[in-house]
């Protein structure tokens, strides 16, 4: 019996109604010049309540400076205040930054403070890379923590040797960004990639026509664009908003050996392995021993010490862990080991170094 074609097309026809995964050309590419750029500066903090610098020569010659700045002449020696302390300033100016624009300002302790909390920067310029100033900080400081201590001992919640003032720095000249030379523009992939470069031309010609942009490589695309600024706004925003299917993305591990962190994306994957893991722990304690004499008995006090060192090994047991295609395989197969943070990071390089694991392995 023949069958009806009506039932044959319904698949397809699903198909064809799936959605296609994207991505907006603003999320994978950035505009060649269109940057930001880091600032730095360094500055004096006061009003901490005895937790800033004690006895730091160059607090105490910044203080002189600024006092005299002020019209106070003061000897840098003779100031013994440790309520100042000395402070280095970081911030980013985000590109097409003009004149008047709030930014964020972190502050950090660059001699002995314990502390900056409640402290206050006093006006201290941010320069650029090319030693001009850009900006000028001052304000409150925030930080997110609290201590108390004393002669015995003390107690201390999160980091207090660094804040951040909120909207802490005024631009005071911005940095000229050009959209593009001539007529031309230029996108670069946050990841070089000749597929997706390849798919973003293609992309942006089916828009504005053939021949409107060319891959240079795998992480540059030019793109002829109107040279009139105002229509050159308009084109980029209908640029960035192109979508377009990206290629995969590389498998990838990320480790941090300082942490025990680890993170992996879903596209990693394990083919079939048989690992055995053991802990072996070696602990040494020492014991001093005095033997003192008589008052009387006119010998000596002999000290002598007994060393006692245990080995311990855990049992590891041969384990075979199947092939997983999937991100949830593999961290059921993972926390099947039975290994801590620390020692997965020796097994994901092993598994790297056998080939087992179908990822790139990067250490941060």
């Amino acid at each position: 019996m023949k069958t009806p074609t009506r039932y044959l097309t319904i698949p397809l026809l699903l198909a064809l109604a799936l959605p296609v995964w994207a991505e907006r050309v603003k999320d994978i590419a950035t505009m060649a010049g269109v940057r930001s750029n880091p600032l730095i500066g360094y500055g004096i903090v006061v009003g901490l309540d005895g937790t800033g610098d004690s006895s730091l020569a160059m607090t105490n010659q910044s203080m002189a400076t600024l006092l005299g700045q002020l019209g106070v002449q003061q000897d840098a020696n003779q100031i013994k205040s440790k309520n100042v302390a000395a402070v280095t300033l970081t911030a980013v100016m985000p590109p097409y930054a003009r004149s008047g624009q709030q930014l964020d300002v972190t502050v950090s302790s660059l001699g002995n403070a314990k502390s900056l909390r409640g402290g206050t920067l006093l006006m201290s310029p941010l320069k650029g890379a090319d030693g001009q100033i850009y900006a000028l900080a001052q304000g409150n400081l925030l930080v997110g923590g609290a201590g108390a201590g004393g002669p015995g001992g003390g107690t201390q919640i999160n980091h207090l040797s660094a804040g951040r003032i909120p909207s802490g720095a005024t631009v005071e000249r911005g940095v000229p960004t050009m959209l593009g030379q001539g007529d031309y523009v230029h996108l670069e992939l946050r990841e070089s990639d000749f597929t997706t470069a390849t798919r973003l031309m293609d992309a942006v010609e089916r828009a504005f026509g053939k021949g409107s942009a060319q891959a240079l490589d795998g992480r540059v695309v030019r793109v002829k664009a109107p040279t009139d600024s105002g229509e050159r706004v308009a084109f980029l925003s209908r640029l960035e908003n192109l979508n377009l299917n990206p290629g995969t993305p590389m498998p990838r591990v990320i480790i941090n050996p300082r942490t025990g962190s680890i993170v992996m994306n879903q596209l990693v994957s394990i083919e079939k392995f048989a690992i055995a893991h053991g802990n072996l722990s070696i602990t040494i304690n020492t014991d001093a021993q005095v033997s003192q004499p008589n008052p009387l008995a006119g010998g000596q006090t002999v000290v002598t010490e007994q060393t006692d060192v245990q080995i311990k090994s855990d049992k590891g047991e041969l384990m075979v862990l199947p092939s997983s295609a999937t991100l949830n395989d593999v961290v059921q197969a993972l926390n099947a080991i039975g290994a801590t943070p620390q020692d997965l990071l020796a097994i994901l390089q092993a598994m790297k170094a056998s080939g087992a694991l179908k990822a790139e392995l990067e250490v941060i």
